[in-house]
C-alpha cells in the first residue's frame, strides 16, 4: 500500500459500479466525524450525498463496486487516469463481491431465467475487482467497510503517513474479546483462521462461524482449514467449498477451494431436485468462459 502526497484540502471523489451503495453509506454514517472530514477534503463528486458533479481530476478517489458490464471496463480506466490515489472500498470492490459466484455458473441462463427481456441485459461473464483492470493504491475491504479503518486512511492521507491497517486473522480479535471459539466449543465451521480482521468478530461474538466478508489475509491457509474440516466432520466437499463461496470466493486462495470443492451453486438449468452437476464441471470453474 502507497503512500501519495495529496493537496493541502484534498479533491475527493466517490463512485460506484455493481454494488449496493452500503459502503458509500459507511462514509456517511460517520456521524459527528463527518464533519472533520469535509473540514479536510473537498468532497466533489459523491452520488450518495449531492446532486453536484464532477469530472475530476481527483486527488483521491473512492471506488465501490465490481467490473460487471461492458461499459465499466472504459469507465474504471478512465477513472484511473483522472485520480492521484484511488481506494476500492467493500467487498465487492476489493474482491467481485458476492455477484461474482456467476463467474463459476452459466451467465447466459442465468440472465435468460431472471429477466422477461434478456436482450437488454448487458453484463459480464464474470464479476471482477477493480484491482483487476487498474492500479489500486490503497484497499478497504469489508461488506461493509469498517469506520475505524476508513478514518484511519483519511487521517494517514492528511497526514502524509502510511495507513496502519490491520493483517490479522479474526481469530486474533476473538482472543481480544475473550469470544469463545465456536469451532472449539460448537463445533462450527469458521473462517477466521484465514480472514484478515475489521469486523470485530461480530458473527463469533454472536455465536456463528465468520463468514470471511473481509477476504482472506495474507498468506491464509485455505487448503489446511480445509483438510481440518474434513477431518473434524463428516461434511460433504460441496458444503465445505460453499463455506469460501460468500462475499470474497473471487479472492485468492478462497477462489481455489471453491474451484476445488464446489459449492459456488449451479446454473438455472442444473437447479432442481435430483441434480448431479457441480460446478467444478463448468468452464468458468477453471479459467474458461461460460
Amino acid at each position: 500500500m502507497s503512500t501519495v502526497a495529496v493537496a493541502a484540502r484534498p479533491r475527493v471523489g466517490v463512485v460506484k459500479f455493481a454494488s449496493c451503495d452500503g459502503c458509500q453509506l459507511t462514509l456517511l454514517d460517520l456521524e459527528d466525524q463527518l464533519l472533520d472530514v469535509v473540514e479536510h477534503f473537498e468532497i466533489v463528486d459523491f452520488p450518495e450525498a449531492t446532486s453536484a458533479r464532477s469530472a475530476g481530476p481527483y486527488d483521491v478517489l473512492f471506488v465501490e463496486g465490481s467490473v460487471s458490464e461492458p461499459a465499466h471496463l472504459e469507465r474504471i480506466v478512465d477513472l484511473r487516469r483522472r485520480s492521484r490515489y484511488l481506494v476500492t472500498i467493500g467487498a465487492c470492490a476489493t474482491a467481485g463481491g458476492i455477484q461474482a459466484l456467476r463467474n463459476w455458473g452459466d451467465h447466459d441462463a442465468f440472465r435468460d431465467a431472471v429477466y422477461a427481456h434478456p436482450e437488454f441485459i448487458h453484463s459480464l461473464a464474470r464479476s471482477t475487482p477493480i484491482a483487476e483492470h487498474v492500479t489500486v493504491d490503497a484497499e478497504l475491504r469489508g461488506c461493509p467497510i469498517d469506520p475505524g479503518q476508513l478514518m484511519e486512511l483519511l487521517t494517514a492521507l492528511i497526514t502524509g503517513r502510511r495507513p496502519q491497517l490491520p493483517d490479522e486473522a479474526v481469530c486474533m480479535e476473538c482472543k481480544r474479546r475473550g469470544v469463545v471459539c465456536v469451532m472449539v466449543s460448537k463445533g462450527l465451521p469458521c473462517l477466521g483462521q484465514v480472514t484478515q480482521t475489521g469486523c470485530g468478530a461480530i458473527c463469533p461474538r454472536f455465536g456463528r462461524g465468520c463468514y470471511g466478508c473481509f477476504g482472506p489475509r495474507e498468506q491464509a491457509n485455505a487448503a489446511g482449514l480445509t483438510r481440518h474440516l474434513q477431518m473434524a466432520g463428516d461434511r460433504p466437499r460441496e458444503e465445505i467449498g460453499r463455506l469460501f463461496a460468500g462475499y470474497t470466493a473471487w479472492s485468492e486462495p478462497f477462489r481455489s477451494m471453491v474451484t476445488e470443492l464446489g459449492g459456488a451453486g449451479r446454473g438455472p438449468a442444473d437447479a432442481r431436485p435430483g441434480s448431479t452437476t457441480t460446478t467444478a464441471d463448468d468452464p468458468a470453474a477453471t479459467g474458461g468462459t461460460p
